[in-house]
């Protein structure tokens, strides 16, 4: 671009200044004249129709000098020419280089157009984009989208009265959900400092009513009766929360501590293999008792894990347990069970395909 613009500015300042030719009419003009001379001496023409011609041909003579006259024209020295050749050198070129070397960053690397709007920008701070939504929200105070979105957002800032306003809003204008209860009572909850007031708990117990599995307002509840004193209640919400928790659920411990602090009990469960006691009776039965025992033991492991789900650990731990208990079939069953349980989790299927394949139970 920048050499186009220098060849637009120096092409015409290349070219040679037109001379300007006399015109043809004039030397017509001038022969005519001579013509109607030598035609006079011969006779061919009277003196009247000479004078007469001669007037004819010398007006268009002078229309013709008068029209066809070069205007005046200063044709400019060469150094003129070469150094506005250079001036336009300087600043189409040379300027804008130094321009950008003083004010621009050439050190930053380029970036697509797509890459620089799809990147946050440093200045959009979280208080900006907050800013925005609720600017938003101002002029359109029933996008119910808007106020799913920053309810959330406000429960990190710590901001429970606003949370509480959105998650009201996100209620009435997306309609009733159990998440939707949860994220409203969990709201009032942090506004009263903890204490799961009344309207914190209808707004629980309409949430379990949508999903009777929706742990967090499961735990809530139990939190409801340990601050009113019932601990014995407390404890039957969480044990049965527990029970039914899948087992890699990152909320279980937490729901532990909970429990061990209304029941003393530790807050570590037993886990899904025999205890240390369990182990040592064992040693002391007979073959067929101990065999038995094991069995109840995988049943019970199995049993879990179909109805709660597990970890890669647990179904993997099913799976071996079958293959020493010699029911290919069984560990088989398992761990295609296993396969469909963690279909999401492509690296954990690869370790369950492992195990088979180092138990031999491919085919």
């Amino acid at each position: 671009m920048s050499v186009a613009a220098v060849l637009a500015v120096l092409w015409p300042l290349t070219r040679k200044p037109r001379t300007e030719r006399a015109g043809s009419d004039l030397v017509v003009y001038q022969d005519q004249l001579g013509e109607i001379d030598r035609d006079r001496s011969t006779g061919l023409i009277g003196e009247a129709e000479a004078e007469a011609a001669r007037i004819e041909v010398s007006r268009r003579l002078l229309a013709a000098a008068d029209t066809q006259a070069p205007a005046p024209q200063q044709t400019q020295p060469l150094w003129h020419r070469r150094a506005a050749a250079v001036a336009a050198l300087i600043v189409l070129l040379l300027l804008p280089v130094g321009l950008y070397a003083a004010i621009g960053s050439p050190n930053i690397p380029g970036q697509p157009a797509y890459a620089r709007a799809a990147a946050p920008s440093d200045h959009q701070t979280v208080a900006k984009l907050i800013g925005q939504i609720e600017e938003r929200l101002a002029q359109n105070p029933n996008d119910g989208a808007g106020w799913q979105v920053i309810g959330p957002v406000y429960m990190r800032l710590g901001r429970f009265d606003d949370a509480v306003t959105a998650f009201r809003k996100s209620l009435a204008l997306n309609g009733e959900t159990a998440g939707r209860f949860t994220a409203l009572g969990e709201a009032l909850v942090g506004a009263a400092n903890g204490v799961v007031t009344d309207e914190a708990k209808r707004s629980f117990e309409h949430a379990v009513a949508l999903d009777p599995r929706e742990p967090k307002a499961r735990f809530f509840l139990g939190l409801a009766d340990e601050q009113d004193g019932n601990a014995a209640a407390a404890a039957t919400k969480w044990r049965t929360l527990l029970e039914d928790a899948p087992r890699n659920a990152p909320w279980v411990a937490f729901v532990r501590e909970s429990l061990a602090r209304v029941t003393g009990e530790p807050a570590e469960g037993p886990g899904p293999g025999p205890s240390p006691e369990e182990m040592a009776a064992a040693q002391n039965m007979p073959e067929a008792q101990r065999t038995e025992m094991i069995r109840g033991m995988v049943a019970k492991l199995a049993d879990r894990l179909h109805t709660n789900g597990g970890d890669v650990e647990d179904w993997l731990r099913l799976v071996r347990a079958y293959a020493v208990l010699g029911d290919r079939d069984q560990a088989k069953g398992a761990a295609a069970d296993a396969k469909k349980a963690l279909a999401e989790h492509p690296y954990e299927i690869k370790r369950i395909d492992d195990v088979v394949k180092g138990l031999g139970l491919e085919g």
